[in-house]
């Protein structure tokens, strides 16, 4: 493959024909496929287009709703998309079970987010000390244009420090800002207030009499939001009394609540289970994220980091038994908008938030937490009783099938064959290669 030149400037059509005269010129269906996928409305289409560059057709994911989840005595379908199966029936199963038992509590604990100045100084300490104290009220003056709409909401700069790092790295200072940003994610918010900091913040210390030519030479590295948001917090959770556990698992509620609370705190020690356990978090987490819009990456990054603040990779879930009540929760960093974004401008972006009511930020970050939660109860409820393999091979059987083009009939048979056996791919071929012949 030679390197192709003007990709960008080509039309969607020219570029599909370059994928095709490249990659597929022995496959007649190729073009096809593509095509596809693209949507008969063509302003939606290019809607889709314009999201991100070099766009030759839609990629699709299933957009699912898990029902009843009671938050806060409030009743919600959660929107999910996401292609990984069992994810949405296992959520609304933990949904319909706290359901009957009071359903999920969750709340706000704080909604800061931060980014940084990163910036390199040669000089002494005391003084850029004395020139930071000097011109604070200088890079907020500065960004008034840029706050203005936010400052009138509620929200805006909350502080801005000096933060040594010489200690990691020479020369290297930052500063530290945080914000409020109430309902948007916030990022063009931030990393444009960041930018002007960085910009009056050089062109300050040109003006500042203590240093000297060489301490004025600030070298500015970079000015970036931070996705790390251990002051952005939400917590959700569940209880009821361990007598009310586990009804239909064919295991008595107090050896249940036992394995669950070891299963846990196995999490919490062994960094090995924590990552799978933290996995199956982020299903219900990123799954929500993905439907109304946000950034599942930003969160992913952020939450795995968090889940490694005390040195160590641990669970982001938490278990007790105290005094016959079971209690189950989650803390973690959600950093989330309602508006801006896709939340604006992508349909069924726009019909997941109207089936969470409209939600404010804050609502968000609740919602998604207990999906999180009610995800990794389902998993460990699956894992320390009958396992999580009996669903998962339905699930598995069914893919299966559909490779192989069975017909609705055909699969019901073949899935009242495999009730309670080993599902193993070739022994499936084979199986349905007999009832074909048959």
């Amino acid at each position: 493959m030679e390197p192709v030149k003007g990709f960008s400037k080509l039309t969607k059509e020219e570029k599909v024909a370059w994928v095709i005269r490249t990659f597929f010129k022995d496959n007649s269906d190729a073009a096809t496929l593509i095509k596809r996928y693209w949507n008969d409305d063509d302003a939606l289409q290019q809607l889709h287009d314009e999201f991100i560059e070099n766009t030759i057709t839609n990629y699709y994911l299933p957009f699912g709703i898990a029902p009843n989840f009671l938050i806060n005595d409030k009743l919600y379908a959660i929107p999910m998309a996401i292609e990984e199966s069992s994810v949405v029936a296992a959520a609304s199963k933990a949904a319909k079970f706290w359901y009957d038992r009071g359903g999920f509590k969750a709340e706000v604990i704080s909604t800061t987010k931060i980014g940084h100045v990163h910036f390199l100084y040669e000089g002494n300490s005391e003084k850029i000390k004395d020139f930071f104290a000097e011109v604070k009220p200088k890079l907020i003056a500065a960004t008034n244009t840029i706050t203005a709409n936010m400052n009138k909401r509620g929200g805006g700069i909350s502080d801005i420090e000096l933060v040594d790092k010489t200690a990691v790295m020479s020369n290297y200072y930052q500063l530290h800002c945080s914000f409020e940003t109430l309902d948007a994610m916030g990022a063009n918010f931030i990393n444009s207030c960041l930018e002007q900091f960085a910009k009056t913040f050089k062109e300050e210390a040109q003006l500042f009499d203590a240093f000297s030519a060489r301490e004025k030479n600030i070298e500015i590295v970079m000015s970036i939001l931070s996705n790390y948001v251990p002051d952005c917090i939400v917590r959700a959770e569940v209880s009821c009394p361990v007598a009310e556990l586990n009804e239909d698992k064919g295991v008595r509620a107090e050896e249940f609540a036992d394995k669950f609370v070891k299963a846990v705190e196995i999490a919490q020690v062994e960094p090995y289970r924590a990552v799978t356990h933290n996995k199956g978090i982020m299903n219900g987490i990123d799954a929500v994220v993905l439907a109304t819009g946000n950034d599942f990456r930003a969160i992913e990054a952020g939450v795995h980091a968090y889940a490694s603040r005390n040195g160590n990779y641990s669970s982001l879930t938490h278990a007790s038994v105290e005094d016959g009540i079971f209690k189950f929760w989650i803390e973690l960093p959600l950093a989330l908008g309602t508006v801006g974004g896709l939340t604006n401008l992508h349909p069924l972006v726009k019909l997941a938030m109207e089936m969470l009511e409209k939600p404010s930020a804050k609502d968000l970050m609740k919602i998604v937490a207990v999906a999180g939660l009610a995800q990794n109860f389902a998993a460990l409820r699956s894992l320390t009783t009958t396992g999580i393999q009996k669903g998962h091979m339905k699930m598995h059987l069914m893919n299966i099938l559909n490779q192989l083009g069975a017909t609705s009939e055909e699969k019901i048979t073949l899935v009242n064959h495999y009730e309670g056996k080993t599902v193993v791919h070739s022994d499936v071929v084979e199986t349905f290669k007999e009832l074909r012949t048959k």
